[in-house]
C-alpha cells in the first residue's frame, strides 16, 4: 500500500503486525505516509498479508532489498498480490483523484530486480505479456460498473526518483505510451510475476503534468490527493479480494 494509501489496514479485521525493524532482513520505509509495518489478518473474508509502506529504490536500496518482501510472501504462499500506489496522470483524459487500473508498465528504472544469479522461483527468461492479470481487471471492471465507481485504464511509468518529472519527461513518458508515472511498484511486479503471483495493481492520480500549463507539486499535495481517492479503492480493493479464489 503505497502513499497515503495505508488506512486499507483499518479494515483488516483479527489482525497481528509486526514493525518492519523487527523482522530480520526486512528494510525499513523511510517517507512520510508510508508507516512500515506487516500486517496478518482478514479482508473481505480471506487470509491475507498487507505491507502498510513499501520500500523505494530512491532511499537507497538494492532492487533485492526492495523486492525482498515479494520473496517471502512467495515462501509464505500468497498466490495473489494486490498493488497500489500514488502517482502522477500524463493521460489528458484523466483528472486528479482518478483510480487507474494498470494494464501494463514500463520499466525505467536503472537496475532490473532479477539481475543477477537466477531464483529458481521462475525461468531465467520470464514472458512479461500478462504481468497484470486479465481477469482480476475483468473482475474490478465489473465490481466498478456495480458500484458505480469510475475506473481508468492504462500504462504506469516506474521511474528512479525522488524528483517529480520536469514537464519535458512527462512528454517523454507520455510519448513512450505511459499514462501515469510513478516510483515504485514495477520492481515488485516483476519479482510476483517471476514467482508466479497473480497480480492487480491501481494507481492513484494524484497530480498531473506535460499539459500546456505547468503545475507544481509537492509530497504533501500527492498525499492529500491520495487520501481522498482512500474511500473507493478501500471498497474496491475489499469486494475483489471477497471475490477471488
Amino acid at each position: 500500500m503505497g502513499t497515503g494509501l495505508g488506512q486499507l489496514a483499518s479494515e483488516i479485521t483479527d489482525s497481528y503486525e509486526f514493525k518492519y525493524a523487527e523482522i530480520p532482513n526486512f528494510p525499513v520505509s523511510t517517507v512520510e505516509g508510508h508507516s512500515g509495518k506487516l500486517i496478518f489478518g482478514k479482508l473481505g473474508g480471506k487470509d491475507i498479508m498487507a505491507m502498510q509502506g513499501r520500500f523505494h529504490y530512491y532511499e537507497g536500496w538494492t532492487m533485492k532489498e526492495v523486492t525482498f518482501p515479494v520473496r517471502v510472501m512467495y515462501e509464505l504462499g500468497i498466490k495473489t498480490l494486490f498493488v497500489s500506489n500514488a502517482a502522477g496522470g500524463m493521460n489528458p483524459a484523466f483528472k486528479i483523484g482518478d483510480i487507474m487500473v494498470i494494464t501494463d508498465h514500463i520499466n525505467f528504472f536503472p537496475e532490473h530486480p532479477l539481475r543477477g544469479k537466477n531464483f529458481p522461483t521462475g525461468p531465467r527468461f520470464p514472458d512479461m505479456h500478462e504481468t497484470y492479470d486479465h481477469e482480476l481487471i475483468n473482475l474490478a471492471t465489473q465490481i466498478a460498473r456495480e458500484k458505480k465507481i469510475r475506473l481508468v485504464y492504462g500504462v504506469y511509468m516506474g521511474v528512479q526518483g525522488p524528483t517529480f518529472e520536469t514537464p519535458a519527461e512527462y512528454r517523454m513518458y507520455r510519448a513512450m505510451g505511459g499514462d501515469t508515472v510513478g516510483m515504485s511498484t514495477v520492481p515488485e511486479v516483476i519479482v510476483a510475476h517471476h514467482c508466479g503471483i497473480r497480480t492487480f495493481g491501481i494507481s492513484v492520480v494524484t497530480d498531473l503534468g506535460g499539459f500546456d500549463i505547468p503545475v507544481e507539486v509537492s509530497h504533501e499535495e500527492v498525499q492529500e490527493a491520495a487520501d481522498k481517492a482512500q474511500p473507493i479503492m478501500t471498497e474496491l480493493m475489499r469486494e475483489m479480494i471477497k471475490r477471488t479464489e
